[in-house]
Formats: C-alpha cells, structure tokens, sequence
C-alpha cells in the first residue's frame, strides 16, 4: 500500500466506485429495456385504434422503444381484455381499453377477468362524444328527427351495426331506442372497423359511433352525422347538431380510451409509462389528431383515473338496467 495514500481513503473511493457501477447497472436495467406491446382489443382500423396507432409513434418516440400495436378483437372487447388480464405483470404488456370495459361486467353473464382487480388504471387518454351516422345512400333523411319519423314508419325495417353485444355501440342503440319510441334491427360485428366498414359499403344503415373513428369519414362525405350525443355540438364539427337541439337532451353518451397494465406491474414501469405517456400527449402531432378526432385531452391518472373507472361501471349498470339491453 502507498503510504501517502491512507486506507480510508482507499476504501472511499472503492465504495464510490461501487456506487457509480451500481447506478449504471441500476440505469441499464431500469424500464424499458426492451420493446413494449400494448393489447388493443378490437380489429384494427376501429375507435380505438385511431388513437392507439398515433399514440404508438409518438409514445415511442418519447420512450425509446417501441410500442407494438397487438389487436386482439372479439366479443364486445373482452377477448382482449382477458388476454391482457392474463399477461405477464412486468411493465411491458399494457391494455388500451374504454367505455366497453366498463359496461362489459353489468351485460356478460361471466367474464373471466375483472377490470379493477386484475389491472393497475394507468391514465385516461381520451375522451369523445359518440355520433349517430348513417349512410347517405340508404338513409336520405336531411335531419334527425326525419330519420326518426322513418324508423317509427318502418318498425325493425332498418339496422344498426355496433362493435359487438355489450359494447358502447350497442347501448348507445338501445338507449336510442328507448328514448325515440322506435325500434332498429341490432347487427353485432367484432369491432367498431368492421362495423364502420360495412356502414360505408352500404351493408347497414346506422351506426353509434364514437367520434373518433367515424370523423375522416364524415368529412370525406362517405357517411353522414345526424347529430353529435351530449349538451352542445363538438367544434370539429360545428354544423352537426347536438342531441338537446334535437329534442333528446338526455341522449349524453361518451366515448373513452383509457390505459391499463396488469396487476403487479412494478411502480417504477407505472410512473414511467404514466410519464411518457403524458409527454406524448402534449405533443403538437397527438394535439392536431386528438383536436381532428372530437376529442379532449384528459389530465387524469393513476388513483383518480381508477375512481373514475369505478363510477363509470356503476353509471353504466344503471343504464343497462334502465335500457333493458342485453348480450343478443
């Protein structure tokens, strides 16, 4: 040993030495490392993946890996969410669901996942108002309320698509129904695209669709909005009534998208993907396309987005319940 070198300062610097190795040990391993799937449970080309495919590049982007889109439709959006429920808790498996997730438990009989005790709320991503469209060439009423003197001239004569029985489609449907006095033929699909895409082919004549999915097509002229669900018109699309113009002001329905991972997975992956998620949505790209889409921008995660979930599967089973809507 070096005499002008005491020992103590020896094992100073061998224990800082240790604790820088330990820190880039601990920076290599931290998340992620590797890259990210996130569960998107419907057919591509739905609501859903409007916002889930953008968010996709930019998320990654934000994180430095990437972000794989695994669509996996079926069965209202539970096939998906089962799968998801069911996969490994290490931050790397995440689940891009919504309002279906919360009306799911009050119309399936059994689900073999359950929504808040199997995932970890992550964040609220979106936020749109639905939006009664038909085709234009099957339904030439000019307004809303001449389509609802059509159905009640032609009882269970016309159709609506929905993204599956127990989906926000279908409830969004019914409670039409209910609140109309009319009745319309229901026509399941695997998703919001399929549905979307047969509403477009002429197939069906109506569709209860988020706002999301059906904007570029409305714009394109392809299919026709009627009117926007809630209490005032959306601002991408200022000259589509609302439902309280058109005499149903009860007619309030949202569409939501929303983030979770399953149960277990670690604290730090959660504030991680909370983090870059945020920083994705502040984006002027997501900004543009949410602004395009009808679509708000929520600050909600974490603990306050997991309340907000747990209202909405009470309110939404309040509906159900009223509206009588069931798996067909």
């Amino acid at each position: 040993m070096n005499p002008s070198f005491p020992r103590r300062d020896m094992l100073r610097l061998a224990a800082a030495a240790t604790a820088v190795l330990g820190g880039v040990v601990r920076a290599q391993s931290a998340w992620p490392t590797k890259p990210v799937t996130m569960i998107v449970p419907f057919p591509a080309g739905g609501g859903t993946d409007a916002f889930a495919r953008p968010l996709s590049a930019q998320f990654t982007r934000v994180a430095g890996q990437t972000l794989v889109i695994d669509n996996r439709g079926g069965a209202g959006g539970t096939l998906g969410a089962s799968i998801a429920a069911k996969a490994p808790s290490d931050g790397y498996t995440l689940f891009m669901g919504g309002v279906h997730h919360a009306i799911a438990p009050s119309v399936y009989p059994r689900l073999d996942y359950d929504l808040e005790r199997d995932f970890v709320p992550l964040m609220l991503l979106a936020n749109v108002p639905q939006v009664v469209v038909v085709n234009p060439k099957r339904i030439t009423a000019p307004t809303l309320q001449a389509f609802v003197a059509q159905l009640k001239q032609n009882p269970g004569k016309l159709n609506y698509a929905s993204a599956g029985a127990g989906s926000s489609h279908h409830l969004a449907g019914e409670l039409f129904k209910m609140q109309t006095g009319t009745f319309i033929t229901h026509i399941p699909y695997r998703g919001a695209g399929p549905a979307l895409q047969d509403l477009i082919a002429g197939n069906v004549d109506v569709l209860f669709d988020g706002l999301g999915s059906s904007a570029q097509h409305i714009k394109a002229g392809r299919i026709k909005a009627l009117m926007v669900a809630g209490k005032q018109r959306n601002p991408a699309f200022p000259d589509v009534p609302c439902a309280a113009e058109v005499g149903l002001p009860d007619f309030t329905l949202t569409t939501w998208y929303g983030l979770w991972a399953p149960k277990g997975a670690p604290a730090e992956a959660q504030a991680r993907i909370v983090d870059d998620m945020k920083k994705a949505l502040a984006t002027d790209e997501l900004k543009t396309i949410w602004a395009a889409n009808g679509s708000e921008i929520p600050n909600l995660a974490m603990a306050p987005y997991g309340s907000f979930v747990n209202s909405e599967i009470k309110r939404w089973a309040a509906v159900v319940k009223a509206s009588g809507a069931k798996l067909e």
